[in-house]
Parts: structure tokens; C-alpha cells; sequence
């Protein structure tokens, strides 16, 4: 049996990937530790790296700071949002890859809505659902101030246009035949959407639901503006550990582990999607 001879140029290589590795991961893995420390140890020069784990910033993230509140609301908000965001945007994506209207244009039109930043539409946001939560339609959609309905429909219309444009190519690459041949089975114009192209496009639609669901569980500016206390989201929460004697750095290092756990475990069981669906289309015959 041959066996392959290492250079020195690949363990150069690897090593420093292994380093660059190391830098990355080195600020997740000093967080954990100051989540698992007592307060006296967080601070202390030089920094304790042996010592005995406590779960007492958890503790004080659920029982004092009511971070299991927070987390609900994101769950529930960054879930409908997406929901919203994939149902309306692969009908509008998979129109303008079929009927292509305005031979491109509007198709720009609406990324470029996606590079307005955020900070300068959040004061009309702030004023359309200040008054729409004193009407009733808006009192009964929770459409008002410190109301989850309102950043659902705040995070959908920011996501909207970037879903629009990612999908808008993997429904490009799926032949029209195949719906051409279903068509001549009997299937109408949304059977041919919702049983041949939906199936064909699942990876594209799962990378846009991800990157959708990313952006909502992030967000800060609007969780921030738009709620109170009641519908408060997680990074809100996260960044609310702060008192008179101080900033909480192990409540704040455990709230954060807590923030960032959800979408790890996301990106890990949807990871062959997101491979799936950035080399869709990439090779062209």
C-alpha cells in the first residue's frame, strides 16, 4: 500500500488553518467560560482559566431577567416572519423568473430596496404602529407598539426583497419543460408550482429561509424601538444587563451563549441544504 507523502507546504497548510481556526473560535469558547464563572472570577488579572463551573448566571438569565420571556417572543416572531417571507417571496420570485416583467428592472428595483438601511425608516415604522395600535384591526393583529405583530410585519418587509432576488435564480435554473410536460398531464399553473418546482427548488428556498430567519433572530434596531417589555426579543435582551453597579458580564456571557445555541443548531441540522443550495445552478450545461 502507497502511502502519501506530507510536504512541508501542507503542514504549513494545515497549521495555519488550524491557527486561524484557534482565533476564531477563541471568542465563543471565552465566552462559555465567563457564563460558567462565579462574578468574583470573571474579572480577575490574570484571567482564570481552571475553575469551578457554576450555572448561576443561567439561573439569573431565566429567574431575574425573565429571559425565557425573550425567547419565546423571537421564536415566534423570527419563525412567522420567515413563514411570511418564504410563502409571499417564491410566488413573486418564481413570476418574475417565468414572465420576467420589466426585462430586469424591477427585479433591481427591489434589491435595491434591500440596501436602505434600517435606521432610516424606523422612525415611520415607530409612528405607523404607534397609531395602528390604537385602531381596532390593529389592536386584533397585535399590529401596535411592544406588540409581536408588528415586527413580524417589520421583518418580513425587510426580508422580502432579498428573498425575492436569491430565489428568483434557482427558479431560473429549473427547466420550464418539466412544468410544460406537467401541464400536459392535467396539472393547473399552481399544481405545476406546488408539486414540480417547490420540490425541485427546496434547497434554494431552504438557504433563503435560513438567511431569513438569521436576519430576524439578530435583528436589534427594531426589537429595540418597536417593544417595550412585553414583546421584547433576545439581542433586546441580551443588551439589557446593566445596572447602576455595573454591567452583569456573566448573566450577559450566559444570555449570549443561550442567543446564539438556537441558530447553531439550525445551521448544523440544515448544513446539506445550505451545500445543496449554493452550488444549485453553479454548473451550467
Amino acid at each position: 500500500m502507497q502511502t502519501q507523502k506530507v510536504t512541508f507546504a501542507d503542514l504549513f497548510r494545515h497549521l495555519l488553518m488550524v491557527v486561524i481556526l484557534c482565533i476564531f473560535l477563541f471568542p465563543i469558547y471565552w465566552m462559555v467560560m465567563t457564563s460558567l464563572k462565579a462574578p468574583e472570577e470573571v474579572l480577575t488579572r490574570p484571567p482564570t482559566f481552571v475553575f469551578e463551573p457554576t450555572l448561576d448566571n443561567y439561573r439569573y438569565a431565566f429567574e431575574q431577567a425573565d429571559f425565557g420571556l425573550f425567547i419565546r417572543n423571537t421564536v415566534v416572531i423570527a419563525g412567522l416572519s420567515t413563514l411570511l417571507v418564504i410563502a409571499f417571496g417564491s410566488l413573486a420570485s418564481y413570476s418574475f423568473a417565468r414572465y420576467n416583467p420589466g426585462d430586469g428592472h424591477i427585479m433591481f428595483f427591489i434589491l435595491t430596496t434591500r440596501m436602505m438601511p434600517g435606521i432610516a425608516v424606523v422612525m415611520p415604522f415607530f409612528l405607523i404602529f404607534r397609531d395602528l395600535g390604537k385602531t381596532g384591526i390593529g389592536q386584533f393583529l397585535a399590529l401596535g407598539l411592544d406588540q409581536v405583530g408588528s415586527l413580524v410585519v417589520a421583518y418580513t418587509v425587510f426580508n422580502l426583497p432579498f428573498a425575492i432576488w436569491l430565489m428568483y435564480s434557482f427558479f431560473q435554473d429549473i427547466p420550464s419543460e418539466l412544468e410544460n410536460s406537467a401541464r400536459l398531464d392535467g396539472y393547473s399553473r399552481l399544481q405545476v408550482f406546488l408539486r414540480v418546482v417547490l420540490p425541485l427548488a427546496a434547497p434554494g428556498i431552504a438557504v433563503t429561509a435560513i438567511f431569513s430567519l438569521m436576519f430576524a433572530w439578530n435583528e436589534f434596531l427594531f426589537g429595540y424601538i418597536l417593544t417595550r417589555d412585553a414583546a421584547r426579543t433576545i439581542t433586546v435582551g441580551v443588551s439589557g444587563f446593566q445596572t447602576q453597579q455595573g454591567i452583569l458580564w456573566g448573566p450577559l456571557a450566559a444570555a449570549a451563549v443561550v442567543c446564539i445555541l438556537p441558530m447553531l443548531g439550525v445551521a448544523l441540522m440544515l448544513q446539506r441544504y445550505m451545500v445543496r443550495g449554493l452550488t444549485f445552478g453553479a454548473v451550467r450545461g
